[in-house]
């Protein structure tokens, strides 16, 4: 399915007088603050974040997964549901493949129809978490951690497999997330653990190409629970450190035990160059992954805060931003959408926190002074300005009001068929 700029202009008229008059008004409220707007704007034109292969179909848990109609059943539907998302948003520009889920069968035609719909490929994923069919040794036991060196030795070659899937697709990173870990005491020897993972990511780290990053992400629980071999942000960091400069920690907002602050760790990976990247979404207990924003829009501003300012006051590289979340109940597209519209919210907020004054405070130990900076911008309505970036992209004023009334899931259905399963769930 294509969509037309022109439908999408056509039905952003309606909103343009009234979006006009209340932009002037910001616009002139952040001038006045000394905040150039036009900067924000442009900012947040450039902002792209990567939609996850996996993200395009519903859900599920382990209790059970109840499919939505006119889900993309290939990796070329799956692009062309991403391709819909950035005509929207102008956003959502890149796709985020999870090998061997996705792997092309025409990497030619592949990269023809991302290149017509508009979509880049960000980082390449690598799946040890579930065996597959007709792999000779298991992961029950772990993978890059596993104390069988066979095992450890096959679950290499699948990275290197995906490094070399990525590289002909344009990738740039390959991000490795490990289910590996144990659930009862004694189960293995955490030292041996961490050297077998370690020597394990080095050997993948010498077949990256000069121009690409290796992205270690971590997780504190889940699916095991008494420990997992990268834990924690320092464990990620320390591997990252010893692995080599184009090591970084990737940081999901889930990964996380409840309450830990997250702004914190961004701050000192940036300090250190060695934030690589970002995975979205937000939780109430654990990794949730529900829509982004949706439970705690002013930790996801605070997150964005030290983000920005880590990207002017630091040399980390740049970032590879994705959303990675579950779409269980609501359509995964409207899903995405949202949560697009709430990282970009995010974003904005960040972008017109006024940071001399902020600075002053903070150097005066004025603490209810720097509370105040903060929450003035975060209580700020930011939502136009945001909504004036998509227009000046060719977007649409509303994303998620243009889905409904292109009808566009019905037009998928019509196309695809009612009762379809999105691969790789």
């Amino acid at each position: 399915m294509r969509l037309d700029k022109n439908r999408i202009a056509e039905l952003n008229k309606a909103h343009l007088p009234q979006h006009k008059e209340d932009a002037g008004r910001l616009i002139e409220k952040l001038y006045n603050k000394g905040i150039d707007a036009d900067s924000v704007i442009n900012k947040l034109i450039k902002f792209q974040i990567a939609i996850p292969s996996w993200a395009l179909g519903t859900g599920g848990t382990r209790f059970g997964r109840f499919s939505g109609p006119g889900e993309p059943t290939s990796l070329e539907s799956k692009i062309e549901d991403v391709g819909l998302l950035h005509a929207l948003n102008q956003s959502s520009g890149a796709i985020s493949l999870h090998i061997p889920w996705d792997v092309p069968s025409d990497v030619d035609a592949i990269c023809s129809l991302a290149k017509e719909m508009d979509v880049k490929f960000d980082a390449v994923n690598s799946n040890t978490f579930q065996d597959q069919k007709g792999q000779a040794l298991s992961y029950k036991y772990g993978s890059l951690m596993h104390v069988n060196k066979e095992v450890r030795d096959q679950a290499i070659a699948h990275n290197i497999e995906v490094i070399n899937h990525g590289t002909n697709l344009g990738a740039k990173a390959l991000t490795v997330w490990l289910a590996d870990g144990t659930c009862f005491p004694g189960q293995a020897n955490f030292r041996k653990s961490f050297e077998n993972t370690l020597d394990s990511l080095k050997q993948i780290y010498a077949e990256l190409p000069a121009d690409w990053n290796l992205l270690v992400e971590y997780k504190p629980y889940e699916p095991n629970f008494y420990s997992m071999a990268i834990p924690d942000w320092g464990t990620s960091h320390m591997m990252a450190q010893e692995l080599g400069d184009k090591a970084l920690s990737l940081v999901d907002l889930g990964h996380h035990l409840p309450n830990t602050n997250i702004e914190q760790i961004v701050a000192i990976l940036m300090m250190r160059s060695k934030l690589g990247g970002f995975h979205f979404n937000d939780s109430k207990y654990g990794d949730d992954d529900v829509t982004s924003g949706s439970l705690k829009p002013y930790q996801l501003f605070l997150i964005f805060n030290e983000l920005v300012d880590g990207m002017d006051n630091t040399d980390n590289p740049d970032l590879s931003w994705m959303i990675d979340a579950s779409h269980n109940l609501k359509d995964p597209m409207e899903d995405l959408l949202q949560a697009v519209e709430a990282i970009m919210i995010a974003y904005a907020q960040a972008l017109i926190v006024d940071r001399k004054a902020l600075a002053d405070a903070q150097e005066a130990n004025d603490i209810a002074r720097a509370q105040e900076i903060l929450q003035d911008a975060y209580r700020t309505d930011v939502r136009v300005i945001v909504a004036e970036a998509r227009i000046k992209g060719g977007a649409a004023w509303s994303p998620l009001e243009t889905y409904r009334q292109l009808d566009i899931r019905k037009a998928l259905v019509d196309e695809r068929g009612k009762y379809t399963l999105a691969t790789g769930l």
